[in-house]
């Protein structure tokens, strides 16, 4: 006999506003009864007020359909009569259940059910999903919403999501549900009324594919499967993965395979768009036996590598990867063992475990990546991501990510990593290359993160915080002074910095420091420490500016510049892939990187025809406006190239402009480090979450926006490095001690490659058509713009505009281009 379940009724109103002093315009409900969708109600609601626009829009209701709708007084019986005894569900159940029980309340109606929340509930039990709005989750999980904001096909798609998600929880193990009710205090409402029920339909047996390790509950690892063969011929090779090899991507192939003969390091040359990945991944798998390592510029590039080109081959040729990351990207199982029986009076904290400990039945890698909105709990993984140390003794030994993840480097035939941690790993460790051939593809940013890893830098305002607490817990008189000593030196520079001035510390303060440092016994400095390692020798303070704070930041640099083959071996194959290898007539990529011995082939660039950039002439002037002033500008050409309905996307050198332009527009849009980090609002961009998308930093280094069939790109200004930049001043020292001129052998050249990549970003396939729009007019101004504007002539037809005339000059462009 059927066990009978709670009685729910998932509630859905449309209300006037969003504010304390809404009123209810439409009712939608649903009833679910032993897993069944049994009745549904709707009603509209005569509110006696007009409706503000945004409402209307939203919700398809007009004032004069209002007029013609019962007033609630007129519906309130009836709707308190349906879910009176029943379990309120809503999909943000404290504005719901808040406005119904008080529209009711005034009719003589106490409406006191249980409620549920089922944002809250989708965020333990689907942890991967990076949004939970009810559009969003009917996305991810296949429900049907056609009138989102109509208050009954709402209330039918969190109906729909209510029952996903009592699947979810009654397939996983008895022995979780019995952990996640023990926490399940710190829910909202009664939100654990929906996981008791699940619990009771649950297995008692445990899912084949998950063991359970002291309490946690983990996925068993895969078997490696048995390599197949791959064809000898490139181009059967890509016929089975279901595409047709271009010419270019042969010419490149062919290079590749030269290149293992020649034995020497190869620098290859080669455009965007020609499927270098495949060429060089079946070219080595078939040319050689030798374990393929793979490093891109970023973690998100790494990431998209693994989910498209690696899965791929891996589905195909069943070709073993493994995505090689640092430590701290990892979840490490003994440390968030230990904060589950750590008592927390910390809500968001409780549910994120229990996030967590779903999440758990869910990885193959333990990275802490693949969690959405992890930037909602910085301070928290800092408590348990891994530190790249672990005892045999562990109680998770034998399943610690990071531990699998290394026994996975020694058995995948293809490693990818990304260039800051390939360096880190480099320098300490050379096993990595033991019998591998290295693919260091983007290749020109490999220079920036020498750079970057020639640096250190730690905010001082998390430091003074972390001595403080050491001063407050030391008890050793000794131990107390060489705290004091170092809080008093870094006090005096930061109130230099304070003043306007940049702090370099003195050669005797950084020795002073450094013996102090040398002597500290407390393990909770370990930052500190390795900042004053004997590796860097220049020391400097900046200040970083927000809306309203700034951070000042303590950095170490090593003095002169690394060159990347001291950290290889010279029995290594190496492959250099890049768009650019050469940079100006005195600079080149390899010279940057030490080499002076290396075979370089060059694949002919062809000219796309479906990518334009335009050049409005009479466009401000960035050099003299304001931020603030600028970003109105630019919030103005954004809102005025919105009707053409094409994806938009911002590129900025600055964070303070960006942030600027965000607070500018009056439309909805993705900015970088206001609605997440750049992976986030990257994959919420391809999701059609919003077609206007602001970003910086890693998205000048090489994020494809290959979903975006029509792009209209702007670049806002040009990308010259900061000449005030430690990294800068070194490498100007370098050139002028070589009788070079830093800015036209380099500065400038560097530029160029930046904007070259930029543009090549919205540029991946035939099918995508892109109008990149550059609006700096120095490259108008100034001596050097020629050079600038033909380097970009190489690339892509150049135009230039009036603004007047650019919104009718784009809409051209896209038509012409249809037309084709």
């Amino acid at each position: 006999m059927t066990r009978q379940i709670r009685k729910y009724a998932i509630v859905d109103l449309e209300a006037t506003s969003a504010g304390s002093n809404a009123k209810i315009i439409q009712v939608g409900i649903v009833i679910v009864e032993n897993g069944e969708i049994t009745q549904s109600y709707e009603t509209d609601v005569n509110p006696h007020e007009r409706l503000d626009e945004h409402i209307k829009q939203l919700t398809g209701l007009t004032d004069a359909r209002l007029r013609k709708a019962p007033e609630f007084s007129q519906v309130a019986k009836e709707i308190f009569e349906l879910i009176n005894d029943a379990v309120f569900v809503a999909h943000n159940v404290r504005f719901d259940a808040n406005l119904l029980a008080e529209a009711l309340f005034w009719e003589g109606f106490e409406l006191t059910t249980p409620r549920i929340d089922t944002v809250e509930l989708s965020q333990i039990f689907y942890p991967t999903f990076e949004r939970y709005n009810l559009g969003a989750l009917a996305f991810e999980l296949g429900i049907e919403l056609h009138h989102a904001h109509s208050a009954l096909a709402d209330a039918t798609a969190t109906a729909q999501l209510l029952l996903k998600l009592r699947e979810k929880i009654a397939g996983l193990p008895r022995g979780l549900l019995e952990e996640l009710l023990s926490m399940a205090d710190c829910l909202i409402y009664e939100s654990r009324l929906l996981i008791e029920d699940a619990y009771e339909e649950s297995s008692a047996f445990l899912p084949p594919s998950l063991k359970e390790v002291h309490g946690l509950y983990v996925k068993k690892q895969r078997r490696p499967l048995e390599s197949r063969h791959l064809s000898e011929q490139f181009d059967l090779n890509m016929q089975l993965l279901g595409m047709e090899a271009y010419p270019e991507q042969k010419q490149f192939a062919s290079y590749i395979e030269e290149g293992l003969k020649h034995g020497s390091p190869s620098f290859i040359e080669a455009p965007t768009g020609i499927g270098k990945t495949y060429a060089y991944l079946l070219t080595l798998l078939v040319r050689t036996s030798k374990r393929i390592l793979v490093s891109v510029p970023t973690k998100i590039l790494q990431d998209q590598l693994m989910k498209k080109e690696a899965q791929a081959i891996q589905d195909l040729f069943q070709v073993s990867f493994h995505s090689l990351k640092s430590p701290k990207e990892y979840l490490q199982l003994d440390k968030f063992y230990e904060t589950l029986h750590r008592e927390s009076d910390n809500r968001m904290v409780q549910r994120f475990k229990m996030q967590l400990l779903v999440w758990l039945t869910m990885t193959e890698t333990g990275e802490l990546s693949e969690v959405g909105q992890l930037y909602r709990h910085t301070h928290f993984v800092a408590e348990i991501c891994h530190d790249g140390q672990l005892s045999k003794r562990s109680l998770f030994y034998q399943e610690d990510f990071w531990r699998l993840g290394q026994e996975k480097v020694k058995t995948s035939r293809v490693i990818l990593t990304n260039h800051a941690y390939l360096l880190t790993r480099l320098e300490d460790d050379q096993s990595l290359l033991e019998d591998a051939v290295l693919v260091v593809d983007e290749a020109q940013k490999l220079f920036f993160a020498l750079e970057q890893f020639s640096q250190k830098e730690l905010s001082l305002t998390s430091l003074f915080l972390d001595i403080q607490h050491c001063l407050d817990q030391e008890k050793d008189l000794l131990q107390r002074r060489l705290l004091e000593s170092i809080q008093f030196e870094l006090n005096a520079c930061s109130k230099e910095v304070a003043q306007g001035k940049r702090a370099v510390l003195s050669e005797q303060t950084v020795e002073k420091m450094r013996q102090d440092v040398r002597e500290l016994a407390n393990e909770s400095l370990e930052n500190l420490k390795e900042l004053f390692a004997e590796r860097y020798q220049s020391y400097w303070i900046d200040k970083e500016t927000f809306e309203d704070h700034h951070i000042m930041h303590l950095h170490a640099g090593v003095e002169g510049l690394l060159s990347f083959q001291d950290f290889l071996t010279e029995d290594v194959p190496v492959f250099f892939v890049s768009a650019t290898i050469g940079i100006s007539r005195k600079v080149d990529l390899p010279s940057l990187l030490g080499y002076r011995d290396q075979q370089m082939y060059q694949v002919p660039s062809e000219r796309k025809q479906h990518q334009e950039l335009l050049l409005p002439i009479d466009f401000a002037d960035v050099v003299s406006l304001s931020a603030s002033e600028y970003a109105l500008e630019l919030s103005q050409l954004v809102e005025d190239l919105l009707p053409l309905g094409k994806s938009i996307f911002l590129l900025f050198t600055s964070k303070e402009l960006l942030l600027e332009t965000s607070n500018a527009l009056k439309v909805p849009h993705l900015a970088q480090y206001r609605n997440g980090d750049a992976a986030n609002i990257k994959r919420r961009f391809d999701r059609g979450e919003s077609s206007i998308l602001l970003g910086t930093g890693s998205f000048w280094e090489g994020v494809d926006f290959s979903h975006q069939n029509e792009v209209i790109q702007i670049i806002t200004r040009l990308p010259f490095d900061n000449p005030k930049e430690f990294m800068v001043q070194k490498v100007n020292a370098q050139l002028r001690d070589q009788g070079k001129n830093p800015f036209y052998d380099y500065s400038l050249p560097v530029a160029i490659l930046r904007l070259k990549q930029a543009i090549g970003r919205t540029s991946r396939s035939d099918e995508q058509e892109s109008l990149v729009l550059l609006l700096d007019q120095r490259v108008l101004t100034k001596r050097y713009g020629k050079q600038i504007l033909d380097g970009l002539k190489q690339v892509l037809p150049l135009q230039t505009t009036l603004k007047s005339q650019l919104v009718d000059q784009a809409q051209h462009f896209f038509e012409r281009n249809r037309e084709k």
